[in-house]
């Protein structure tokens, strides 16, 4: 109640009915004009409680969940996934004259070729090559749809790793995560739609706003889930307040905004705050054992690699990807080396021996944990970084950003396994057939989990908004 209520006018003065609340204020004054703000900001919330309720796509899929593995810095795809012998000889030469220079950050680069130490073997029946450095992986090789002609836009991490995850190079764009939590609302009944995971305390290039949602409702975005200690920040309660008290504030508070929402039926952003509190309530409770992964059993920690400290950060995190989507998650994104370290401008042996030797076995663990489980049909997981590099040296042992031509692969989902879509020239440099640019890629990611890129559209100040920036159009060859 208003401290209004008990305010009475002088004598001899013209009474004027006291709005009651700041709401009835900004409804009342001004021909009504404060209540369309008010009404713009209800709509925020109201979204808000839409976006918790599941929603069917726009096509039949088999992929209910993304998991995105997300290499920080930008991987070698000719070290990795996309063999070039011609790089070993002519290892010392600058790049042929018929093969297009390239701008780096750098600059035009002329600098030598630097030859791969890499061993390369075929795995499976499809006989996909997998270098040395991924030998774990290789086992798995009939289950990827390796794509080796990825093209970016970016030339920097902050502009290249924004891109990846939004579709532009320029900040203030929804994440692919958001527009996934946006078109299909959550499948969860306790837990965010889309969860960020960390191998350190590193944020990417560009921070939070990576996982952000840009000019849509906050509540899409992503919520990062921390290693040590309660998974996500201030959700849970002072020590001091018990489950019971907890839920005697909560329902005051729902019965104290349904009091207030019965005398405006109209105003129904209410109904998504009580919902957002629920949420927030359920989390309490559910989000500390979605992460207690004390639950697994032994094998299942050796299959991830968690009694190897080398391995057990990106280990651990992808095995709470496998709980998260046994939980209903739509998408989680895995950052191994957040803070651009996968960044190899000199010493590529050691950083990449290192890398990839964190998330080899964990990648492969998860694969094969997923499989087993039955759940890698329904889920699409995606690798690979915001470019890639260059078959030239920089630094006599390293290798610059390659944003022309590059890999990624997917797996499970839906996609056809054991494949190769898309080349690149002899070196390496540029995406020279069935060329797929990042907007064709997360064209392709949003169609293996039910959402046409043309027809998720976010209405902003009369403006269409797609995820795809009106461009893209999925990958021949990638899905089943």
């Amino acid at each position: 109640m208003s401290l209004n209520h008990h305010l009475q006018p002088l004598p001899g003065t013209r009474h004027h009915e006291p709005a009651a609340t700041r709401r009835d204020f900004l409804l009342r004054s001004g021909a009504g004009f404060g209540g369309l703000a008010l009404g713009a900001l209800a709509a925020g919330e109201t979204a808000a409680a839409e976006s918790m309720r599941a929603r069917s796509g726009h096509n039949k899929t088999i992929a209910r969940s993304v998991i995105f593995l997300f290499m920080d810095g930008g991987p070698s795809h000719i070290d990795t996934f996309d063999p070039k012998p011609a790089v070993n000889r002519f290892a010392g030469q600058p790049l042929p004259e018929s093969i297009e220079r390239v701008i780096t950050p750098m600059g035009v680069s002329n600098n030598p070729l630097l030859p791969t130490r890499r061993k390369w073997q075929r795995y499976g029946e499809s006989g996909l090559p997998v270098s040395d450095w991924y030998p774990h992986v290789g086992h798995h090789a009939d289950k990827l749809c390796v794509i080796r002609s990825c093209r970016a836009d970016g030339l920097n991490h902050v502009g290249s790793v924004c891109q990846m995850n939004t579709g532009s190079i320029l900040a203030g764009r929804p994440s692919l995560g958001a527009w996934v939590a946006y078109g299909l609302g959550s499948s969860s009944h306790n837990l965010p739609g889309f969860v960020v995971l960390l191998d350190n305390d590193r944020e990417p290039p560009g921070g939070t706003r990576v996982w952000g949602t840009g000019f849509m409702p906050a509540t899409y975005q992503g919520t990062r889930f921390r290693q040590d200690g309660t998974p996500i920040l201030y959700v849970s309660p002072p020590q001091s307040v018990n489950d019971r008290r907890q839920r005697g504030k909560l329902d005051f508070l729902a019965r104290l905004n349904r009091r207030h929402l019965a005398q405006r039926q109209a105003d129904d952003e209410l109904e998504a705050r009580i919902a957002s509190y629920e949420l927030a309530y359920r989390m309490q409770a559910h989000a500390p054992e979605a992460v207690d992964i004390s639950q697994e059993t032994a094998a299942t920690r050796t299959l991830y690699g968690l009694d190897d400290k080398t391995t057990a950060p990106f280990g651990r995190n992808c095995l709470l990807a496998r709980r998260l989507v046994e939980r209903g998650v739509r998408f989680i994104q895995l950052y191994s080396g957040s803070g651009s370290k996968w960044d190899a401008h000199s010493k590529i042996e050691q950083n990449h021996t290192a890398r990839c030797r964190e998330t080899d076995l964990p990648i492969a663990g998860l694969l094969a944990d997923l499989q087993q489980r039955g759940l890698l049909d329904e889920t699409l997981v995606v690798w690979g970084g915001e470019f890639g590099r260059t078959p030239m040296s920089e630094k006599g042992d390293g290798r610059d950003h390659n944003p022309y031509g590059f890999t990624m692969w997917m797996a499970g989902g839906g996609v056809r396994g054991g494949t190769v879509v898309g080349t690149t020239d002899e070196f390496g440099m540029h995406a020279v057939e069935s060329p797929a640019h990042v907007h064709d890629l997360h064209a392709t990611i949003l169609h293996a989990i039910g959402l046409d890129h043309q027809k998720l559209v976010y209405h902003l100040q009369g403006r269409p908004e797609r995820a795809t920036l009106n461009e893209g159009q999925l990958i021949t060859g990638v899905m089943q």
